[in-house]
């Protein structure tokens, strides 16, 4: 996820995380984007963060980013977890909570 304000992506982090939707967030402060949009190509400081939940929690993740995010479209990614830490898996696993059904 990205934010051009680095301390409101560090509070939106937080927030998550005490919500239990994330077990942690590593956040990047200093990152350069470049895209397209309203049919003009930015060149803009961001900060970004990488956060740790389960892949039934991403839904919950994207909806809480919605209502809380600055921006029209954030973006909010899902990349595969291949493999990992038995001991570091289990504890994402339990600083987070089971998805609502």
């Amino acid at each position: 996820m990205t934010a051009a304000d680095a301390d409101w992506l560090a509070g939106f982090t937080r927030t998550l995380v005490e919500e239990r939707l994330a077990a942690c967030g590593h956040q990047t402060a200093a990152i350069r984007s470049i895209y397209r949009w309203g049919g003009a190509v930015h060149d803009e400081p961001e900060s970004r963060v990488a956060l740790h939940t389960r892949r039934s929690l991403v839904p919950a993740v994207v909806a809480r980013t919605g209502e809380l995010h600055p921006y029209d479209v954030p973006c909010v990614i899902a990349l595969p977890l291949v493999d990992g830490g038995p001991a570091y898996l289990r504890w994402v696993a339990e600083q987070t909570r089971e998805p609502e059904r």
